[in-house]
């Protein structure tokens, strides 16, 4: 299915064409205006008759598009890994909702809790499902090989980090995208048995990133390596960076 995203052109068989303003990827709602910059229509995509500029039909609930970003970012994890950027790594895991996860990437070292906070390597599928975009410049349609070229133009000190080798790693994440792509994501949180203390390897769930798709049937994943105690162990702070400008740094 091509973009459905603000700013997508679109045909109304009563109203003609017109643009998307908004749009939720979980319900299929979007909000269109049709010659009016004052006035929006709520349309249902799967039950209004609305279609994309050139006149395919927009098959929502036949064929509906990826409701959370992360399967495709799994898929450019993996190029980037077999390009020799296997120092970067994808933690994915959920809201306390239950309804969306998060994904964060990060680079350099294996410890998500070290992980450096760079501005365009984290989201929500709450904010994918309403701007379906990864938000480092890229667009909504963008294929795997698009996204990395955008990720290494809006970044590239950044991505230079995750060149290097972690093979027990990106062996394991090979393996993962062979079992789960293109459908589905696997998510890394806390789960904690009742009773009983954080687990040193929890189990790995495995989610839908479409609504049409049965859940899944596959093999169990195992716990990323070199990641066991993750929640359980003892973390330390990054120390502070030296100030030797004399000026008292606000926190």
């Amino acid at each position: 299915m091509k973009a459905l995203a603000p700013g997508t052109v679109i045909f109304h068989r009563h109203r003609g064409y017109g643009v998307i303003t908004s749009v939720n990827l979980l319900t299929g709602w979007i909000a269109a205006r049709f010659g009016s910059e004052a006035r929006t229509l709520d349309l249902n995509l799967s039950m209004d008759e609305v279609q994309f500029a050139d006149g395919e039909a927009i098959l929502f609930r036949r064929a509906p598009p990826d409701r959370m970003p992360h399967a495709r970012l799994m898929a450019m994890v993996r190029a980037l890994h077999r390009a020799g950027y296997q120092r970067l790594y994808l933690y994915s895991w959920p809201k306390p909702s239950g309804l969306h996860w998060r994904w964060h990437l990060f680079t350099g070292q294996r410890d998500w809790m070290q992980r450096p906070w760079r501005e365009g390597w984290y989201g929500s599928g709450a904010d994918y499902n309403v701007n379906p975009v990864m938000g480092w410049g890229d667009t909504p349609a963008a294929t795997t090989e698009e996204l990395v070229h955008a990720l290494a133009r809006f970044d590239p000190q950044g991505l230079a980090r995750a060149l290097g080798r972690d093979e027990d790693h990106a062996a394991w994440f090979e393996g993962v995208c062979a079992a789960l792509l293109p459908g589905y994501m696997y998510s890394l949180d806390m789960q904690r048995p009742a009773d009983a203390p954080l687990q040193e390897m929890p189990p790995v769930p495995v989610i839908a990133v479409r609504a049409s798709l049965p859940p899944y049937s596959g093999p169990a994943l195992a716990w990323p390596p070199g990641w066991s105690g993750l929640w359980s162990k003892v973390h330390a702070m990054p120390a502070p960076a030296i100030n030797l400008s004399g000026v008292p740094e606000i926190r």
